[in-house]
């Protein structure tokens, strides 16, 4: 009895756990303070469930402890009439002092305030005064509901870094005096670009692993992808929100196809498509829909990752890889370097023109991003160079680019998968007459 309890509170917490640091941060005003009186609550769970057994409404019971808990806290600070002043005198606070309310369900109207406050909190997780380390990490602790161990093993890291990233970076929004809502205006669509920066981030480190053992980290990969339909709900007028989702779930898609049965890379034209997510195509189609139609009623372009979305379209649109629509992928990475220009974006293109045109047109242009600083460690672009090499008959080339590759990445699988294109290119030189 006492496990299948504790079991429940593990899985209502993981649940709510974001929500009650929200709604609590609303009356606090400190996201720190806020996290700590939610695992009082969480505390408070773990001492009473067990003996009067799980309540009707859980997350209620939670968010009304805490809440309970912040007020105390107030009280002892004696801050209690100027913090109630400053909140407009939440109707939810008066209400907390009065009747606990462990078991009705939510009305509209406190299911708003949810809403709001968890919007709150994402902006506040993702604000550009923390550095960008700092902003994963708290993300991944405050909504994402990842334990400390948890994100320290998706960027190996060790604990004690993360915890003190953690730490500090509740520290330096307290001390900046961030205000926890949400901007407006010109802020918010500045302020939106850090969030959507670190939930794809999140999403990219569970895709494709930047180091360690394994090709993929499906936890990180659901995070973000709850993290993101999240902020599309909060969010919903913003073509970007949705031209992310669409983005991660057209891409999550193929995470059934992308390793094989010993775990192993298996690269986007050798997958099986019939195991790609038809169910997660359709939702990221739906996103890029949505996306489409905003920005077409707000007569703007479409932004960088609804444009992305637009070339993971494609892929998904296509039974077979020799069905794919090249010619159309090129002509959004053309719109994309317009819109948000990069080296990976021109080395992407150079791909595409090579599977639309062919590798001689491509190797040009990749040989032209040689000497791009920023690709100085990237394996993709030796890689790339490899592969068209190959493509153009020219095998010893082809392997000593393969191996160059392999020596620049960090991630077991991705090394052991160039290593085996290295071998597979001193194999064909042996071959040639």
């Amino acid at each position: 009895m006492a496990q299948a309890t504790h079991g429940a509170i593990e899985a209502v917490w993981r649940i709510e756990r974001s929500r009650i640091v929200a709604g609590v941060a609303r009356l606090v005003r400190d996201v720190g303070l806020a996290e700590d009186l939610a695992q009082d609550a969480l505390i408070a769970a773990l001492e009473h469930w067990p003996r009067e057994g799980v309540p009707d409404n859980p997350g209620a019971w939670l968010m009304t402890t805490a809440k309970h808990r912040a007020l105390d806290r107030l009280r002892r600070d004696q801050n209690l009439a100027r913090k109630l002043e400053e909140i407009g005198l939440d109707l939810e606070a008066q209400q907390a002092l009065v009747v606990p309310d462990f078991v009705d369900a939510l009305d509209a109207k406190r299911a708003d305030e949810i809403g709001d406050d968890l919007l709150r909190l994402i902006f506040t997780a993702c604000h550009p005064v923390l550095s960008l380390e700092a902003r994963l990490a708290l993300t991944l602790k405050l909504l994402g509901g990842l334990t400390t161990a948890e994100i320290a093993r998706a960027f190996l890291a060790s604990e004690p870094t993360i915890a003190q990233r953690v730490v500090r970076a509740k520290r330096t929004l307290a001390e900046a005096r961030v205000p926890y809502e949400v901007p407006r205006g010109d802020e918010l669509r500045a302020r939106l670009g850090s969030v959507l920066e670190v939930i794809y981030l999140i999403f990219n480190e569970g895709y494709t692993a930047t180091a360690g053992d394994d090709w993929m980290r499906p936890a990180l990969v659901q995070e973000a992808l709850r993290l993101g339909r999240v902020l599309a709900g909060l969010a919903g007028d913003e073509p970007e929100v949705h031209g992310l989702v669409a983005l991660m779930e057209l891409q999550a898609s193929r995470s059934a196809a992308r390793i094989d049965a010993e775990g192993r890379p298996v690269l986007l034209m050798d997958q099986d498509r019939g195991r790609w997510d038809r169910l997660l195509i359709r939702r990221g189609l739906a996103a890029l829909e949505r996306a489409e139609a905003l920005c077409g009623a707000r007569g703007d372009s479409l932004g960088a990752y609804a444009l992305q979305a637009g070339i993971a379209a494609c892929h998904a649109r296509a039974a077979t890889p020799q069905a794919t629509d090249w010619p159309r992928i090129v002509a959004l990475y053309d719109a994309l370097a317009e819109v948000s220009p990069s080296p990976v974006v021109a080395l992407n293109r150079a791909v595409a023109v090579g599977m639309a045109f062919g590798p001689a047109e491509a190797l040009p242009l990749v040989d032209a991003l040689l000497a791009e600083p920023a690709l100085k460690n990237y394996q993709w672009l030796p890689s790339v160079r490899g592969d068209l090499l190959a493509k153009l008959g020219r095998p010893e080339e082809a392997r000593a680019e393969f191996e160059r590759a392999a020596a620049l990445a960090a991630n077991l699988r991705e090394r052991e998968l160039l290593l085996d294109r290295a071998r597979a290119m001193a194999d064909a030189a042996l071959r040639r007459p």
